[in-house]
């Protein structure tokens, strides 16, 4: 068997972000408009506030502007709420992200549901998702996204090829789902009561793990050849305390088999960031009737 092909997602990424940095100077230079991203932090989260702070670095190096908005875990959701409708109603920014999970005391539906549609460049928006689902021109789900443009980049026409998904989350599953049926693909959605998981798999062309349990798909779980996107992100304990990072996807058994493979860490997660900024790039596009200025949808070829 040929040596399989190891996705890298920082290169890919790094690929992505540089047509994004372009297209915003274009932006600028030809209709005076600067992209502008505006991130919601409530709470100390240690993650969170590490997510947060990159996808500020990454959109102040791309020329955008970014607006950074840090509230106390005791912030009301009546403030929250405030806070977004000041977002859609600022002309300066044309992408809302707030940062998930939020603390208990906020419904997180009733916040996401309150940011302008035009503005939803994280794509949980009910009406980013109806558009994805009418198969129209809609902002959508970052991590999704990033997963269909790597595939993409490994085989560049996937029509015709059989996609199964595991995981059914509005966040990954269903709208990865529905990306890779507008890419033609003949689409099966499994999870954890889909009986006879492992030969299912053994059915896919494309293998999409978004399960959150760590390293569940096997390497007999895959097809000879198949590429594989592992989306999960999982901390496992170690002897020496600190833990490591692992997929849900077991990465040594699989790459004995497959044909193409995201490692955990460096492979779908840097690709999120960066469909952030494609996304805040495009709503400013469409915001501002601009449509001589290139919003990427693949990934650029490797110089």
């Amino acid at each position: 068997m040929s040596t399989p092909i190891v996705i890298d997602g920082k290169e890919a990424s790094a690929r992505l972000k540089a047509a994004i940095a372009s297209s915003v100077a274009a932006m600028k230079a030809k209709h005076k408009v600067t992209p502008g991203l505006a991130t919601v932090l409530v709470g100390d989260d240690p993650a969170s506030h590490v997510y947060v702070r990159n996808k500020q670095k990454t959109a102040v190096a791309a020329g955008m502007n970014s607006f950074q908005h840090d509230l106390p875990a005791t912030t009301s959701q009546a403030d929250l709420l405030t806070l977004v409708a000041q977002l859609n109603a600022d002309p300066a920014v044309h992408g809302i992200l707030v940062q998930l999970p939020l603390p208990k005391h906020i419904d997180q539906f009733a916040v996401i549901n309150a940011i302008d549609p035009a503005k939803d460049v994280d794509g949980l928006h009910p009406i980013s998702a109806g558009r994805l689902l009418a198969g129209g021109d809609a902002l959508v789900a970052c991590t999704p996204t990033g997963s269909v443009m790597l595939i993409t980049d490994v085989m560049p026409n996937i029509a015709g090829k059989h996609a199964v998904v595991l995981g059914r989350s509005i966040l990954v599953g269903k709208p990865v789902s529905l990306l890779l049926l507008n890419e033609n693909c003949t689409v099966t959605m499994a999870h954890s009561k889909t009986a006879d998981l492992p030969a299912l798999c053994r059915t896919a062309d494309i293998l999409v793990a978004a399960v959150g349990r760590p390293e569940m798909v096997r390497g007999d779980w895959i097809k000879p050849g198949a590429i594989v996107i592992d989306v999960g992100i999982n901390r496992i304990p170690t002897d020496d305390g600190k833990g490591k990072l692992v997929g849900d996807v077991n990465y040594a058994e699989a790459l004995k088999v497959a044909g193409a493979i995201t490692p955990v860490p460096g492979g779908v997660g840097p690709m999120t960031i960066a469909c952030l900024m494609a996304n805040t790039l495009k709503a400013a596009c469409q915001i501002h009737n601009i449509a001589d200025v290139a919003v990427p949808t693949r990934l650029p070829p490797r110089a």
